[in-house]
């Protein structure tokens, strides 16, 4: 399905009925990512799979897609389903959205999963790096997308997901330059979001990879603990769905709301 938002259209899937759960993909991925997941939840769940702007067959918006405005986009298809509360679970980048909506919709959101994702916005170096890669993607765009892909990756575990690494490159490179530009300037410029997680009366959790090379363990027990967030702990990187499926689901399962 798809809805017009500003000026041009996002496309989403419903599937299932019953309490809503909305899927926020991460940077460099689409509603394909929850693919697998989409009929375990589905079972007792209305889910809604979104493509943010600039990703999937979602088009771009503007010149900077801040998380703000991505949450604004994810609002406009759960007001157009007539939804008056939800729960959110974010990727990566979808984490960084699920909490921009969190903030400005404080009232819709009664639960929130941050999956390999963090409310800390992006430290100084991070931000250097986005800078370099905004340049790559002026000059070698081909080769910024497939080095990000494979660095989600622990270097020791690139070999045996590598069909899986080129799926996501392929997938990666038919996305619209300009989205994926306005995305990594949305990512660098975000405000940090501890406060909002912390605030967060509502049933929230952190499912953290133990070997995840962009969003480090160590930092998550911290801000796990300072935000009073349970966290779950599972072996693999950045992208337990495809390191870790089995496992994932399994630790999913104590989680209150999901109902899996």
């Amino acid at each position: 399905m798809k809805l017009k938002f500003h000026n041009t259209y996002l496309f989403y899937t419903v599937t299932g009925k019953g309490p809503a759960i909305v899927l926020l993909h991460g940077f460099l991925e689409s509603a394909s990512m929850w693919k697998k997941l989409v009929p375990e939840l589905s079972k007792k769940h209305m889910i809604i799979v979104i493509d943010l702007p600039g990703h999937g067959k979602s088009g771009v918006v503007g010149e900077m897609h801040t998380m703000e405005l991505m949450a604004q986009a994810v609002h406009a298809v759960v007001k157009h389903l007539d939804l008056p509360t939800i729960a959110l679970m974010g990727h990566s980048m979808g984490g960084y959205v699920a909490l921009a909506y969190t903030e400005l919709f404080p009232s819709e959101v009664e639960g929130l999963i941050l999956l390999n994702s963090t409310p800390a916005e992006d430290s100084l170096e991070r931000k250097a790096n986005r800078d370099r890669a905004l340049t790559m993607l002026q000059k070698t765009p081909n080769v910024f997308i497939r080095m990000a892909i494979t660095n989600l990756f622990a270097e020791e575990d690139r070999t045996q997901y590598a069909s899986a690494i080129e799926q996501l490159k392929e997938e990666a490179l038919q996305f619209p330059l300009a989205g994926i530009t306005a995305a990594v300037k949305g990512m660098r410029d975000r405000k940090d979001r501890t406060s909002v997680l912390r605030q967060f009366s509502g049933s929230k959790y952190m499912i953290c990879g133990t070997k995840d090379p962009i969003v480090p363990l160590t930092i998550s027990e911290i801000l796990a603990k300072h935000c009073h967030t349970d966290l779950i702990k599972i072996v693999g990187g950045h992208l337990l769905l495809t390191e870790n499926y089995d496992e994932t689901v399994k630790k999913m399962r104590f989680i209150d709301f999901l109902c899996i």
